[in-house]
């Protein structure tokens, strides 16, 4: 399956998620590509758009390459490549702490004016614009679990199998439009890619920031 754009693919990712219309989720992005989905998202599921930031760990040398993630409260994700990959206990210990400020400096720049949206007893549904390794969603479903959700979705719409296999006990539905066994960059399932930026998240985010019942 090859998907028009971000927004047709958020589209299918709605309908799929039709059923969650009437129970007021709470949609989740994981910035910055999913950010855009995120906003068609809740809309037509009538939902609250916000971001949940993780970041992944690069590979030495490969920086395009996850070797585990990290989220916002500092809980740390390694694959059991990542040694591997060259990764030594002082590599990892500098890689969190580097993604860890992207993290805070992300958050001051997003939502300056407001705290996240608390997702304690609500519907959550995370969303990633294709997901390879499974990294960072790994972070950000442990991140919101442990704030005690009503339930708990990741929805993305292609990834590979085993990386569904990898999120089968992290959340309590998954749903992915597009399992391909020849999976090698999410880019490769969409015909336009672009990438998402900084100043289109927090245009973003200030338009669907949430009246203070809904914080």
């Amino acid at each position: 399956m090859i998907f028009e754009n971000r927004i047709a693919a958020a589209r299918q990712l709605a309908e799929a998620l039709s059923d969650y219309v009437g129970r007021h989720p709470l949609v989740l992005a994981i910035p910055r590509g999913a950010v855009p989905m995120a906003t068609v998202i809740a809309k037509a599921l009538k939902g609250d758009m916000d971001v949940v930031l993780v970041r992944k760990l690069r590979a030495p040398g490969n920086p395009e390459f996850a070797i585990g993630s990290v989220d916002e409260s500092g809980w740390v994700y390694l694959s059991d490549y990542a040694r591997q990959a060259g990764a030594d206990q002082e590599y990892i210990k500098k890689e969190v702490a580097d993604q860890l400020e992207t993290i805070r400096q992300r958050r001051d720049h997003y939502t300056p004016a407001r705290p996240p949206i608390d997702p304690a007893g609500r519907v959550v549904i995370i969303i990633d614009d294709g997901l390879a390794t499974g990294s960072t969603m790994i972070a950000a479903l442990h991140a919101i679990r442990n704030q005690k959700p009503a339930e708990l979705i990741c929805a993305i719409p292609v990834a590979p199998p085993d990386t569904l296999r990898k999120l089968q006990d992290k959340a309590d539905r998954i749903v992915c439009l597009s399992s391909p066994e020849n999976f090698y960059a999410v880019g490769q399932f969409y015909m336009s890619f672009p990438q998402v930026t900084d100043e289109e998240v927090i245009a973003t985010l200030t338009h669907s920031a949430p009246s203070s019942k809904n914080q």
